[in-house]
């Protein structure tokens, strides 16, 4: 088995080996990140060509910083704040955005298929906000404050859009479900 430190070590040397201009190594860290990156863009925006440029959007802010990146430090988390913080751009520029069939998504190793089909169809009848906001709280762990700051909105306006979605949710598969509660 391998050692989590390998990796992040193996990392590590692809990106200094990307800062020195090789192809190879970009080419890795996107064979390596990319498909989680376009899966939290297609679940914020609910749109396959959005989800598309953002990922694209994303690579190319990584070409450009990858010089004042820190060593060491882990790409996907950074990657995936930028996704976030690009999709969140999107959708305050345009709120048209409409939820789309996004099941080619892939669950987590070990989840449930069926739960996964359910809480895709959850987040389809979300507004483009409501699902961003939802799930960079519930999922990604972004704070109140953070997210009030990135919409320009307060931290309670974040608090109430959580709290209000998710009663709503609740309430859609109680109505769903009526049996379960019994």
């Amino acid at each position: 088995m391998s050692d989590p430190s390998d990796a992040k070590d193996d990392e590590a040397q692809l990106v200094r080996r990307a800062r020195r201009g090789q192809e190879a190594a970009f080419a890795e860290i996107y064979r390596r990140h990319a498909r989680a990156i376009h899966s939290l863009a297609l679940r914020l925006t609910g749109n396959h060509a959005t989800a598309e440029d953002i990922t694209q959007e994303c690579f190319l802010k990584m070409l450009q910083f990858l010089g004042g990146l820190r060593d060491g430090t882990p790409l996907r988390p950074w990657l995936k704040r930028v996704a976030a913080n690009a999709a969140i751009d999107r959708i305050r520029r345009d709120r048209r955005l409409v939820a789309i069939e996004d099941d080619d998504t892939q669950p987590a190793n070990g989840s449930d298929p069926l739960l996964h089909a359910e809480s895709l169809g959850l987040l389809r009848r979300l507004s483009p906000t409501e699902r961003t906001v939802v799930w960079l709280h519930a999922m990604e762990g972004w704070s109140h404050p953070e997210l009030g700051r990135r919409f320009g909105r307060s931290e309670s306006w974040s608090k109430s859009i959580v709290s209000r979605t998710l009663a709503r949710l609740r309430l859609e598969l109680d109505e769903a479900h009526p049996h379960d509660n019994e």
